[in-house]
């Protein structure tokens, strides 16, 4: 059960990091550069929540892995 909320909260997280970093997209249009463009979204606390949900995301899919492998193989 918890690795379910867990699974839904992290998606949330990168959904909501993705969706703002798509939406600053429009600071390409009003003339920054590309490098200027990452930079800011690298410092952004939207691009941080769309890692950390990545980031749990994968934790949580090798932990899951993990158990399958210990389970009964019919």
């Amino acid at each position: 059960m918890l690795s379910i909320f867990l699974f839904i909260i992290s998606f949330i997280l990168m959904v909501i990091g993705l969706f703002f970093i798509i939406l600053d997209l429009n600071l390409l249009v009003i003339g920054y550069s590309f490098l200027e463009f990452v930079y800011f979204i690298i410092r952004s606390i939207y691009s941080d929540l769309f890692f950390v949900g990545l980031i749990l995301l994968i934790f949580l899919l090798k932990k899951k892995r993990k158990e399958s492998r210990n389970g009964l193989l019919l």
